[in-house]
């Protein structure tokens, strides 16, 4: 399985909802992320740019992106941006293998 990390922002409206009704949103995003066979690993808000992010782990990348539109077409937040994460190994192996490349440089 796949590990995948979310940033996201909630609308202004949605904040004004939890705040007029505090909610802990980790049960929902366990949920879905469970509906496709995977894993909730973290679930944090923070300061700055996005309001949280949240590490998750799909069975593959369609599964990821079904839970990634299934939250976006909600409505509840302003952006919703979903990074594939590649472990130690993996880089490993696409270095070995972009070695292999021969890459030419535009105009050359």
């Amino acid at each position: 399985m796949s590990l995948y990390l979310t940033k996201f922002s909630y609308t202004p409206e949605t904040w004004a909802r939890l705040i007029s009704n505090p909610e802990d949103r980790r049960k929902a995003a366990q949920a879905y992320i469970e509906s496709v066979g995977g894993k909730l690993h973290g679930f944090w808000y923070a300061f700055g740019a996005h309001d949280g992010y949240s590490v998750w782990e799909a069975p593959d990348n369609a599964s990821m992106a079904a839970v990634a539109l299934a939250i976006s077409g909600g409505g509840a937040l302003s952006s919703f941006e979903t990074t594939v994460l590649l472990t130690v190994d993996e880089t490993m192996e696409a270095m070995r293998t972009a070695a292999q490349i021969k890459y030419r440089p535009p105009g050359t």
